[in-house]
């Protein structure tokens, strides 16, 4: 019998397995606690488990992660994992520390991406595959391990973001599957708040979100004017700023919540003074937040990083206008942190 990874499977849906095998459905809840509270994969050490289920456990999952090829940290203590699935397939993970102990993972969705953005090198590679959930929480479940061994590695994940390799809803099923998993009370129990799923702006899958659990949602936005967005991003010929924006009205935002637009600042193309006029015009301010995120150059590419001065000014115009305006720190340049770049080295290659 061909089996399948433990970490794809939804409680909900165990409980369904073990049932139609007439097995106790509450072995679902024990079993999800030895796995990601205790990150017990040994079945005779699940004490409480009994024969049966562990034979049936046995018989239908194996506890397989994905395998480390390259990892390396930064000077700034970002620390990244070139990881490789089961058939060979590799993806890019991201460990990146910040204040007040909070550690966040970004997690790949895909190998590879079909989106072709123009500012981002994992474009290039097009798309390969979906991830399954169980490789997405696979991701988690490897890091947490090392950082569980790891005594200097210090406080556990906090926070996870979906803003690795791939367009997540391009693979709504199995992201939903692994959302669902990683905000399992019974299991990992991540927050709400605590998971953020960013996402190019599919339209008919944003309008799908309300079947998803109620997560933080960032939007690359990454233009306030149409022909230069279609010149960052193709899938704006498609879905254009007024069906963005109209589909966004539509997710469900629970009190207090947010949406953050992503916004990659780059140099004498959206970082003018009529690009703050047309944000201004563009968003809800009070359900909008503007995350900057000053481009970082690589060899050979088309496009440069604005300076501090112009970073700054175009950041203060926007709070000054009443936009929640926020720069993300550049982390982990020297390990070749930019989305995409590293696994594209390692096949330039070679190397395993």
């Amino acid at each position: 019998m061909m089996k399948s990874t433990f970490f794809s499977i939804t409680r909900e849906n165990l409980k369904l397995a073990l049932k139609a095998s007439d097995l106790p459905q509450f072995a679902a809840d024990q079993l999800f606690s030895w796995v990601y509270k205790h990150f017990e994969f040994d079945l005779e050490k699940m004490s409480n488990v009994s024969q049966k289920v562990k034979a049936f456990v046995l018989d239908h999952y194996d506890f397989s992660l994905p395998k480390i090829v390259w990892q390396g940290k930064s000077k700034d203590g970002t620390r990244k994992f070139l990881l490789a699935m089961a058939d060979g397939q590799t993806i890019e993970t991201v460990l990146i520390p910040a204040k007040d102990n909070r550690q966040t993972l970004c997690v790949s969705s895909q190998v590879g991406c079909a989106i072709g953005c123009k500012f981002c090198h994992t474009g290039t590679m097009g798309l390969k595959r979906n991830l399954t959930a169980g490789e997405v929480v696979g991701q988690y479940m490897l890091v947490s391990q090392l950082l569980n061994q790891d005594e200097e590695a210090g406080h556990k994940i906090s926070n996870i973001v979906y803003m690795g390799q791939g367009e997540p809803l391009h693979n709504f099923d199995n992201m939903k599957d692994a959302t669902v998993i990683l905000m399992d009370a019974k299991g990992i129990a991540l927050g709400q708040r605590k998971i953020t799923l960013s996402t190019s702006g599919l339209v008919p899958q944003i309008e799908k979100l309300g079947d998803f659990p109620p997560i933080n949602i960032a939007i690359s936005l990454h233009a306030a004017h149409d022909n230069i967005r279609t010149s960052l991003m193709p899938i704006n010929k498609a879905y254009d700023l007024t069906r963005l924006l109209q589909a966004i009205k539509k997710i469900p935002l629970k009190a207090h919540r947010w949406i953050t637009y992503e916004y990659i600042l780059i140099e004498g193309l959206n970082d003018r003074q009529e690009d703050i006029d047309a944000l201004v015009q563009l968003l809800n301010k009070k359900e909008s937040k503007i995350n900057i995120i000053p481009f970082n150059e690589y060899p050979d590419g088309p496009f440069k990083r604005p300076t501090d001065r112009v970073i700054d000014w175009f950041q203060g115009e926007l709070n000054a206008r009443g936009i929640v305006c926020t720069v993300r720190v550049t982390k982990g340049g020297d390990i070749l942190a930019a989305c995409g770049q590293l696994k594209s080295e390692f096949e330039k290659l070679n190397l395993w």
